[in-house]
C-alpha cells in the first residue's frame, strides 16, 4: 500500500499557516515521484476515464448489523444495491440486470446491453482516434481515414439490406394484390414501420457526400441518452425493526430479507412509487406518489390511500403535489409538504417564472436555435405556494378523515423563500422545521407538537447570515427527544448548537463543538443520547472526518484516518459503525466501514468494501503534490498545493502556472485531499511532470468550507479579495518555489474563469499569460440562486449586478488571454465570452486574446472537444507564452 507522503508538519500548515518569508515544507522538500515514466495526455484523459462511481445513499439496518449502499463496480452503468454484514463480512449484491429480469421487460434488458456495447465500442473508437492523431503529429505513418471507411462499409450494408426488404415487401404485396398493392399491405418480416413508409435508399446510387450525411442522420438518431442505460436502484428503506428493506426501480417496489440472495417483487401501480418507511411494527410500508399517501400491507400487498390529493382550502381546483412525506417513527403522525402553482386571476396558471433564452447551434446545414429556462436577478419570481400538514396516521381500515388545516403557509409568488424538510423527534413528541428568507436575511426554526394548531417560532437569526448556512439548515432531534439540534454559524462557522425541550426550559442555545473549524453535517448519535457523530474538518481543511462528539464536554474523536477526506457519511443508530466513502491522494476514494469506538491506538483504516476505480491509474500516477499554506496582507491562511518536476531546487526560475477557483460553492473547494480535479490536480501533474513546470493550486478567500470570512469575502467585491490572495501567492512563490515571477500562467474554470480574466485586468502585469474557461463575465445574467446568495443584493426591477460586469475592465487587458466556452453551455452562457471578446476587440486587444471554443460543448465541454482536447490546446498555450520550464 503507498504511504501517504506528508509529514505532521505538513498536515499542520494549513491550521497554523505560515508567513510568507518562513521555511516551509513547500521550500525545501524535494519533489514526490511515484514513477519516472513518459506521460501523454491521451494517457492523462482517456475517452474513459479512470474514475468510477463512489457509493452512495449509505444506510444501516436498524439493528446495526447490515450496511446497504448504491454502487456499481468500474465500468458497469447504473447504482445497484449491496448488502455488507458487519458481522461475517459478505457482501451481497441485490439487484442486477439478470436480478431484476422478473420485473423488467426482455425489450428493455435488450435495449440496455445493445446501448452498453455501444457505449463501449464508442469509447474505444475515441481512444484510438486520438492516439493515431497523436501519432500522426509525431510524423508516424497512420491511417486516419480507417474509422470512417468502416463506419461507411457499415452503412452500406445496412441500406443494402434495409433496400432488400422492401424490394421483398414490394414483390409480396405484388403477388398478393397483382399490379395495384394494397395500401394497408402489412410489411414483411423483419421491417420496421418507419422502414415501411419511408423509401429504402440504394446505397449503389449515393455519392459520398450523401453516405456521410446518411452517417451523421444514423449517429444523431443512435446517440446515447441517460435513460438508454440500465439506471439501477433509485432508493431504498430499511425496516423499523427487522433486517429487511425495500427498493424502488424505475418506479416499482421490491422486497429483500437479510439472507436472501435477491430481491422479490412487492408492488407495481403503474405510477412512480417512493418507499417513506416501514410501520414500526414493519407490517405495512409507507410509499407516496406525486399527489398521494399510501399504506402498504407487506404479507398481501394491499394498498390503502392514507392521504389522498390535497387541495387548497381557498381554491379547491388548485391540488398541491408533494413533495416530501416524513412518517414520525412511533407511526402515529406523518408531516406533509406540499406545493401548488401560482395562478391568475382566472384561475390558469402562470407561466414559468425568469424567461428563457436561445442558445445557437451550428450542427446543422443553417443555423437553429433552442430555447432553455434561465432566472436572473431582476426576474419577478413565481415561486409555489407551500403548504405543510401534520396528520394523524389512520388506523388500517379506517375511513378517511377531512383534510386538516395546514400549521405552516407561505403564499408564494415573487419571493426568495426556502424550507428545510420536516423532522420529527423518535417518540413523535414534536416535530421542528427551518426557513430562509433571503431579502429579509431572516431564518427561523420552528418546534411543534402534533395536535397543535400551528408551531411555535423558537429562534430566529437576522443579518448577518452565514449565506451557505441555507444549505445545511435541517434540524435533528436526539434520540431521547430532549433536545433539538440545529447547524448555526454563530461564531463564523457552520457547527450544531442544542436547545433544550424541557418544560420550563428556554429556547436559547448552546454549541455542542469548539473551534474553528466546518462541522455541518450531523450523522447521528448512540442510543443513550451522550455521543453525537459529525462530519468536520477540525484538524484538516482539506480532509472532512467523521467524529465522536461527547454531548457533555465537547470532546471529539476522529473515526477516520488522516488525511482521508470522508464524503456519504453514515452512523449505524447504535453507534458501533460508521461508514463512508473516504480516500486521498494515494489512495482513490472508496466506501470503508469504520468503528464507531476507535481504537486507544488511534483510528484504523476501516475495512473497504468498494473497488470504484480502474487499477490502471497507477500507470499514470507519477507526480504527488506537496501542501502548503501562506499568510495574505490580512493575516489570513490561504492553503494550496504544488507539483514541482524532479530536478527541481529553490534556486529554480521555473514557468508556472496557478489554477484558482476562488468561488463559494456549498462545500466544495479545490484543495481537498481526494480531488483529482482534470486541470487543477492531473493537467498540472503533467505540466510538472513533462514539462518541468512550477504548478500550484490555491483556495483564496471566497471558497467554501472555510468558515464564512472565506465564503462571505466575495460579497459585494466578487473578484477582488481574491486577486490580492493571488498577488500575495506570487509573491511566495517567487521566494520559496525556485519560479520565474515574469512567466506564472493564471488558470481557472467557471467562476475561476471570472477570476482569471478579473485578476488579469485589475492587476495587468500579475501574470505572464492567463487562461479563462466558461466565466460569468456579467452577473445580471446568471442565475439568480447563486448571484442573489454570492454576488450582491439585487432588485427585481433592474439588474443592478451589472455594476459586477467585466467588460468595463476588459481594456485594461496587458497580457495573453485565452477565453474557452463551449457554445451549448446553459449554465454560464457563451454570450458572456463573446461580449467580453467584443469589448477587447474594441479596446484594440487583438494580439493578446484569442477564442477556443467547442461548438457543442455545454458547461463541462464534452462536445467536439473532450478533455484531451482543450488541455492539448492548454499545453500549446502555455508553451508558447511561458516557454520552457527553464530558461538558460
Amino acid at each position: 500500500m503507498k504511504q501517504w507522503i506528508l509529514t505532521t508538519l505538513a498536515l499542520a500548515t494549513l491550521a497554523t499557516g505560515l508567513g510568507a518569508g518562513e521555511p516551509s515544507l513547500a521550500q525545501t522538500a524535494a519533489p514526490v515521484a511515484i514513477a519516472n515514466r513518459p506521460l501523454t495526455l491521451e494517457q492523462l484523459f482517456r475517452a474513459e476515464p479512470y474514475r468510477g462511481e463512489a457509493a452512495k445513499d449509505v444506510k444501516f439496518s436498524a439493528g446495526g448489523r447490515y450496511v446497504a449502499y448504491l454502487w456499481n463496480p468500474f465500468g458497469e452503468p447504473g447504482s445497484d444495491l449491496y448488502v455488507h454484514d458487519t458481522q461475517t463480512g459478505r457482501t451481497v449484491r441485490v439487484t442486477s440486470p439478470a436480478a431484476l429480469a422478473s420485473v423488467e421487460t426482455p425489450e428493455n434488458l435488450e435495449r440496455f446491453a445493445k446501448k452498453l456495447k455501444q457505449k463501449r465500442e464508442e469509447l474505444a473508437e475515441r481512444q484510438a482516434r486520438e492516439e493515431a492523431q497523436a501519432a500522426y503529429l509525431r510524423g508516424e505513418a497512420v491511417d486516419l481515414d480507417q474509422w470512417d471507411r468502416q463506419a461507411i462499409a457499415a452503412l452500406k450494408l445496412e441500406l443494402a439490406e434495409r433496400k432488400a426488404r422492401e424490394d421483398a415487401r414490394k414483390a409480396a404485396e405484388k403477388a398478393a394484390w397483382g399490379e395495384t398493392p394494397a395500401a394497408a399491405a402489412a410489411p414483411a418480416s423483419g421491417a420496421s414501420a418507419p422502414e415501411a413508409k419511408k423509401p429504402a435508399k440504394d446505397p449503389k446510387d449515393m455519392a459520398l457526400w450523401e453516405l456521410r450525411d446518411e452517417l451523421k442522420k444514423k449517429r444523431e438518431r443512435e446517440q446515447l441518452k441517460p435513460e438508454d442505460l440500465y439506471p439501477g436502484v433509485s432508493q431504498f428503506v430499511w425496516a423499523s425493526k427487522g433486517d429487511e428493506l425495500v427498493l424502488a426501480y424505475r418506479g416499482q417496489l421490491l422486497r429483500w430479507k437479510a439472507g436472501a440472495e435477491r430481491a422479490e417483487p412487492l408492488l407495481a401501480t403503474g405510477r412512480t412509487l417512493k418507499p417513506v418507511a416501514y410501520t414500526p411494527d414493519d407490517q405495512f410500508l409507507i410509499v407516496q406518489d406525486e399527489t398521494r399517501v399510501l399504506r402498504v400491507r407487506l404479507a398481501t400487498a394491499g394498498i390503502e390511500v392514507i392521504n389522498r390529493e390535497l387541495f387548497n382550502p381557498d381554491d379547491e381546483d388548485r391540488k398541491f403535489r408533494i413533495a416530501q412525506t416524513a412518517m414520525s417513527e412511533d407511526g402515529r403522525w406523518m408531516a406533509l409538504i406540499a406545493n401548488a402553482p401560482l395562478v391568475n386571476a382566472e384561475g390558469k396558471p402562470l407561466p414559468k417564472p425568469g424567461r428563457q433564452v436561445e442558445i445557437m447551434n451550428y450542427s446543422e446545414r443553417w443555423a437553429t436555435a433552442k430555447k432553455v429556462d434561465r432566472e436572473v436577478s431582476d426576474d419577478k419570481r413565481g415561486l409555489p405556494s407551500l403548504a405543510i400538514y401534520i396528520r394523524p396516521v389512520p388506523a388500517p381500515g379506517a375511513a378517511p378523515e377531512r383534510q386538516p388545516q395546514p400549521v405552516f403557509t407561505h403564499p408564494g409568488g415573487d419571493y426568495w423563500f426556502e424550507n428545510s424538510p420536516v423532522v420529527w423527534a423518535r417518540d413523535g413528541s414534536h416535530y421542528a422545521f427551518t426557513t430562509f428568507e433571503r431579502e429579509k436575511d431572516l431564518l427561523r426554526v420552528y418546534l411543534g407538537k402534533p395536535g397543535d394548531a400551528k408551531p411555535e417560532m423558537v429562534l430566529e437569526r437576522r443579518a448577518p447570515i452565514h449565506h451557505e448556512l441555507v444549505n445545511v439548515m435541517t434540524p435533528t432531534f436526539t434520540p431521547d427527544s430532549k433536545q433539538l439540534v440545529l447547524i448555526l454559524a454563530d461564531k463564523g462557522w457552520r457547527q450544531p448548537y442544542a436547545m433544550s425541550l424541557a418544560a420550563g426550559a428556554d429556547r436559547s442555545v448552546r454549541p455542542l463543538v469548539q473551534g474553528a473549524f466546518e462541522a455541518f453535517q450531523v450523522l447521528g448519535f448512540t442510543a443513550d443520547a451522550k455521543t453525537m457523530f459529525v462530519v468536520a474538518n477540525k484538524d484538516d481543511y482539506a480532509a472532512m472526518n467523521v467524529w465522536r462528539v461527547e454531548l457533555k464536554d465537547g470532546r471529539m474523536t476522529a473515526l477516520g484516518r488522516s488525511p482521508d477526506y470522508h464524503r456519504n457519511a453514515a452512523v449505524a443508530r447504535n453507534g458501533q459503525w460508521a461508514a463512508a466513502v473516504a480516500g486521498n491522494w494515494a489512495e482513490r476514494p472508496e466506501l470503508k466501514l469504520l468503528k464507531g469506538q476507535p481504537a486507544a491506538s488511534g483510528a484504523e483504516p476501516g475495512r473497504l468494501l468498494t473497488q470504484s476505480h480502474d487499477p490502471a491509474w497507477a500507470q499514470v500516477d507519477v507526480l504527488r503534490p506537496e501542501r502548503f499554506s501562506f499568510r495574505n496582507r490580512h493575516g489570513d491562511t490561504i492553503p494550496a498545493y504544488v507539483f514541482k518536476p524532479l530536478g527541481w531546487a529553490p534556486t529554480d526560475k521555473r514557468a508556472a502556472v496557478v489554477y484558482t477557483y476562488g468561488g463559494p460553492l456549498n462545500d466544495r473547494h479545490s484543495v481537498e485531499t481526494d480531488s483529482f480535479q482534470p486541470t487543477g490536480y492531473v493537467f498540472a501533474m503533467y505540466m510538472a511532470a513533462k514539462h518541468g513546470y512550477v504548478t500550484v493550486t490555491v483556495d483564496p478567500r471566497g471558497h467554501s468550507n472555510y468558515g464564512d470570512k472565506f465564503a462571505d469575502a466575495n460579497w459585494e467585491q466578487p473578484g477582488a479579495p481574491q486577486t490580492e490572495d493571488l498577488e500575495d501567492l506570487v509573491a511566495y512563490m517567487k521566494a520559496n518555489l525556485g519560479v520565474d515571477p515574469q512567466r506564472i500562467g493564471l488558470n481557472g474554470w467557471s467562476f475561476g474563469g471570472f477570476q482569471t480574466q478579473y485578476t488579469m485586468y485589475a492587476k495587468p502585469d500579475l501574470f505572464a499569460a492567463g487562461i479563462a474557461g466558461a466565466g460569468p463575465t456579467e452577473w445580471e445574467n446568471y442565475n439568480s440562486w447563486y448571484s442573489g446568495r454570492t454576488i450582491g443584493k439585487v432588485d427585481r426591477s433592474k439588474p443592478v449586478l451589472r455594476k459586477y460586469s467585466l467588460l468595463p475592465m476588459a481594456r485594461q487587458l496587458r497580457k495573453p488571454l485565452m477565453l474557452v466556452h463551449g457554445m451549448q453551455d446553459p449554465n454560464v452562457l457563451y454570450q458572456d465570452t463573446v461580449n467580453v471578446y467584443r469589448a477587447l476587440l474594441e479596446s484594440g486587444k487583438e494580439g493578446l486574446v484569442e477564442l477556443f471554443l467547442d461548438p457543442d460543448g455545454v458547461h463541462a465541454m464534452g462536445g467536439a472537444v473532450k478533455a484531451v482536447g482543450w488541455h492539448r490546446k492548454y499545453e500549446a498555450f502555455w508553451l508558447q507564452h511561458l516557454g520552457a520550464a527553464q530558461v538558460r
